[in-house]
């Protein structure tokens, strides 16, 4: 064979390799090779067309990517009109419909219905000429549409060439074009990265990606597609029934819904409402309703259409998932880890088949990201059990009495701080001891095996006593009772006197245990270790300031301030003297006076290989001298210690005018030389 025959054959090999691979990974949704092979042979079709442009088609998968952008989209007729659908709300409804159709039919007999989830997309026309990819427009008005065809080219699901041979040699497909769930939320978490305006759902972000006049913008979409009906055929049979030409749809490359079923009557019908509707949460996709369609296709064309409409077929919606209404107020929650949590109090509205009078805020950035304020008109979201949420506003209905919404300077709950760093989006209350809200939790921490280990004192019973109003706050568990304990569900004698013993034993800890025991926000076991041994004492800590708590080792501004505004809540500090009084107590720790801490409030880096020492340990020494040991230099680095091969750390050192010395003069310091 010639060269000049092979590169051919080789290239549509590689076309016919490629699109069965997506056939399997697309339509199928299972994936016939690794994805890095896939990708080689990608390359390799790309590098022979590149070399041999003259072998490049339209149907060719390198083509998907997307031509030039468009100036405007041209109009596109359709052969046979793309019409809407009349709808149901209720059984009774679709009770009335399926009467009209037997009256139609002369046919009293049960009537088969296809049933198919009603995708909230875009619907779409795709044109085959032999099997090939030629032309798709949107809906339109049913009669004209927009001619989207390089954009619905770059779906990866829309085969660019039929399968099989059995196809008419004119075709044109109907289906929706979706936004799965999880691309809908990537993709509006890269808008919010960006500061970009995020998508309200998955059909307008379906709907704004196919209307992009640059098929790229398009391609880098998550879109996908289900194709349901036939719109325009020539030279070519087609089955008897819709059911049948779904399954036909399969061979030849076109991706259906795999909801799809056959009911043998309306009862039927009514079955997969209610089943779809209970999965409807768990489905990667969202859907709107249940189309139900005349199986045979000489029934439909009997019953024939009504104004834009076709009587053979009707869309049995479900309750409305948003809804517009009044936000009247807004107030905080506390959750039991200390998260503020905006709740907005509404105008009573019907959403998802219930009343809501509250939705969700999440937090404070949304609520300004949103721009939400007080007495605007906003839409509301329920899906499912999931708890409703103010989705945007109409700023057009704005009044001009809006309050703005303000994050409270106190908790709600127990009156402590309110704490809320710029780096993160929840804001928390400070009185994790005290506060009602977060007792629980405390509680639960407090006893864990890392803090006061209290064998015995589990969440359940934790939940129990807590319940019962017998533990008001962590200290109030030094005062249980056998009696009070042995009366608790599951809780006889032996069990309550074993409980109680294990409360007697853990009144001895250390001060590390006792520190991470009070649940300081990202006071781990090493901070707490570090504050125990550095500070010696409890009233030390309880006194320190945000610079001296930053100038002890791995001690950065945030967790400062958590500990200095923690020690401040008088109700925290309540607490902590109750639990002393109760007979806690800890070995006496003996702290080096500053005098003996030569690198107290400096900070040091180590760079390159010690010979002496390994890094850990020299790290250690440090520390013990009082210096804090950071991992980058900055202008507020102290030292830098050299060892041999220092690198880009050195460098910055020499060019900030940061001190250098090397490792001899740290043993001298150590007093190891």
């Amino acid at each position: 064979m010639s060269k000049n025959q092979a590169i051919p054959q080789k290239v549509e090999q590689l076309r016919k390799t490629l699109n069965d691979h997506n056939h399997c990974y697309y339509v199928l949704d299972e994936p016939s090779i690794p994805d890095a092979e896939y990708d080689r042979l990608f390359r390799e079709l790309q590098s022979l067309e590149a070399e041999h442009p003259e072998l490049i088609t339209v149907a060719s998968p390198t083509q998907r990517v997307g031509g030039m952008p468009a100036k405007e989209f041209s109009q596109v007729q359709h052969r046979v009109p793309m019409l809407s659908l009349a709808n149901a709300f209720s059984e009774e409804d679709l009770q009335a419909f399926n009467k009209r159709v037997q009256d139609r039919l002369n046919y009293s007999e049960d009537i088969a219905y296809v049933c198919e989830p009603k995708l909230d997309g875009l619907a779409v026309s795709i044109l085959y000429e032999e099997g090939k990819f030629v032309l798709a427009a949107t809906r339109g008005d049913g009669a004209t549409g927009e001619d989207i065809t390089q954009n619905i080219r770059t779906i990866k699901s829309v085969p660019l060439q039929l399968r099989g041979n059995d196809y008419p040699k004119s075709l044109e497909v109907r289906g929706e074009v979706f936004m799965p769930k999880a691309g809908f939320d990537n993709l509006n978490a890269t808008a919010r990265a960006q500061d970009e305006k995020e998508f309200a759902n998955p059909r307008n972000a379906a709907a704004g990606s196919l209307r992009q006049l640059n098929p790229q913008i398009t391609a880098s979409r998550p879109l996908e597609v289900f194709f349901y009906a036939v719109g325009y055929v020539a030279d070519g049979d087609l089955p008897d029934n819709h059911f049948a030409l779904l399954e036909k749809f399969h061979g030849w490359g076109l991706r259906t819904c795999p909801e799809i079923v056959l009911a043998n009557n309306v009862e039927g019908c009514m079955r997969f409402y209610s089943s779809i509707q209970d999965k409807r949460n768990a489905l990667p996709y969202e859907i709107d309703g249940v189309v139900y369609k005349v199986n045979k296709f000489t029934w439909q064309r009997k019953l024939g259409f009504v104004s834009r409409a076709p009587r053979w077929a009707i869309a049995h919606k479900f309750p409305a998932q948003e809804e517009l209404t009044t936000l009247l107020a807004v107030e905080f929650q506390v959750g039991r880890t200390g998260a503020l949590t905006p709740v907005a109090r509404l105008e009573p509205v019907a959403v998802g088949g219930v009343t809501v009078s509250n939705a969700t805020l999440h937090n404070m950035d949304e609520i300004a990201r949103k721009d939400v304020r007080v007495t605007d008109t906003v839409i509301i979201r329920r899906a499912g059990d999931v708890i409703p949420e103010v989705v945007s506003v109409i700023k057009e209905r704005r009044p001009q009495n809006t309050k703005i919404i303000t994050l409270p300077t106190h908790c709600p709950v127990c009156e402590s701080v309110v704490v809320k760093h710029d780096d993160e989006a929840v804001a928390r209350c400070s009185g994790g001891l005290y506060c009602p809200a977060q007792r629980k939790e405390a509680i639960k921490h407090f006893s864990a095996r890392k803090a006061f280990d209290i064998e015995g004192l589990g969440d359940k019973l934790v939940e129990q006593l807590v319940d019962s109003g017998l533990i008001h706050d962590v200290a109030d568990i030094f005062h249980l009772t056998a009696e009070q304990v042995s009366n608790l569900e599951r809780m006889g004698d032996k069990s309550a006197e074993n409980l109680l013993v294990s409360i007697e034993k853990a009144k001895q800890t250390t001060l590390a245990r006792f520190l991470y025991a009070l649940g300081i926000r990202e006071v781990g076991e090493a901070t707490a270790k570090t504050l125990a041994e550095k500070l010696g004492c409890i009233e030390k800590i309880k006194r320190a300031d945000e610079a001296l708590l930053q100038s002890l080792p791995d001690i950065g501004p945030v967790v400062a301030e958590n500990i200095v505004i923690f020690f401040q809540q008088a109700h925290n500090c309540d607490v902590i003297n109750k639990l002393l009084d109760a007979g806690i107590n800890w070995p006496v720790i003996e702290v080096k006076a500053a005098e003996d801490l030569p690198l107290i409030g400096q900070t040091v880096v180590l760079t390159g290989s010690m010979e002496a020492l390994t890094r850990d340990q020299a790290k250690e020494q440090l520390q013990a001298l009082g210096a804090k040991v950071s991992g980058s230099v900055s202008k507020k680095t102290s030292y830098v210690i050299a060892g041999s091969e220092a690198g880009s750390k050195l460098a910055k050192a020499e060019k900030l005018g940061v001190a250098v010395h090397n490792e001899a003069w740290l043993l001298e310091l150590l007093g190891e030389k």
